[in-house]
């Protein structure tokens, strides 16, 4: 798996690569990298508010995504969207890089120091979602048959 800092996703996204968020759909609302689609690997659970897997990670992702889709992936520190890359990558994805550091920043691969997060770089951030980039729009593409 490839994985890139917040600089190079950020050069990869002027390219032409897609941010994916995999943060839960309320960390996105608070703020998330400009032009970023949110789909969450995790989410609160509604009945408990205990954080479970996403069922429909993969077929939300496979449904507005082509599988060559060049995809940087990235969640708060780098954890969740590390798996969220395998899992993809998994499924037949083949250009998806983790994001190391992620939106806030967080431990490198080798643990001695910190990888740089989005916000820290000064990359722009927004805080109100683009048309069609939240999980609730992705979703219904991907419920949708036409």
């Amino acid at each position: 798996m490839k994985h890139v800092t917040v600089n190079e996703a950020h050069d990869q996204m002027e390219q032409g690569a897609t941010y994916l968020d995999v943060r839960s759909t309320r960390e996105f609302a608070m703020g998330h990298p400009a032009g970023a689609f949110n789909v969450p690997l995790i989410e609160p659970d509604e009945d408990s508010g205990m954080m479970q897997p996403n069922p429909d990670f993969v077929r939300v992702v496979k449904a507005v995504f082509p599988a060559d889709a060049k995809l940087v992936v990235g969640c708060q520190a780098g954890g969740r969207s590390m798996r969220a890359a395998q899992v993809l990558e998994a499924f037949g994805f083949n250009d998806v890089a983790n994001v190391r550091g992620g939106f806030g920043g967080g431990p490198s691969p080798s643990g001695n120091q910190m990888d740089q997060g989005w916000v820290s770089a000064g990359f722009p951030v927004e805080t109100n979602a683009r048309p069609g980039h939240t999980y609730k729009d992705l979703a219904a593409r991907a419920d949708d048959p036409k």
